[in-house]
């Protein structure tokens, strides 16, 4: 699927905001998603941490701490509060799947 509008980018998310296929994902997606929340182009900074994001969940199948998402790109503990609206959108434009709801709050 290559969604084009926002209405099909909607469809990509189940009823939580989570991202259903993680397999489709690819920084083209990112930055259409990230667009259609208005935040505009991503930085390479916010680039890596999205990838950070997703190799961390890949090796371990959780949410990793946050601050250690930020420590592996050299940025201080809270940067996915600084660069993103909260580490919960970072992990949707991520496109990775509903961590559970333990995890949830965490992404709070």
């Amino acid at each position: 699927m290559n969604p084009t509008t926002v209405e099909d980018l909607r469809l990509l998310f189940d009823k939580d905001g989570f991202f259903i296929h993680p397999e489709q994902w690819d920084t083209a997606l990112a930055q259409r998603i990230a667009h259609s929340e208005g935040m505009g182009e991503l930085d390479d900074i916010q680039q890596g941490l999205l990838l950070t994001l997703r190799d961390e969940f890949q090796k371990f199948g959780a949410v990793t701490a946050l601050s250690h998402i930020c420590h592996l790109n050299d940025l201080d503990a809270d940067c996915l509060h600084q660069l993103f609206r909260s580490p919960r959108q970072a992990w949707r434009i991520a496109g990775l799947p509903n961590p559970g709801e333990e995890a949830k709050a965490y992404l709070a």
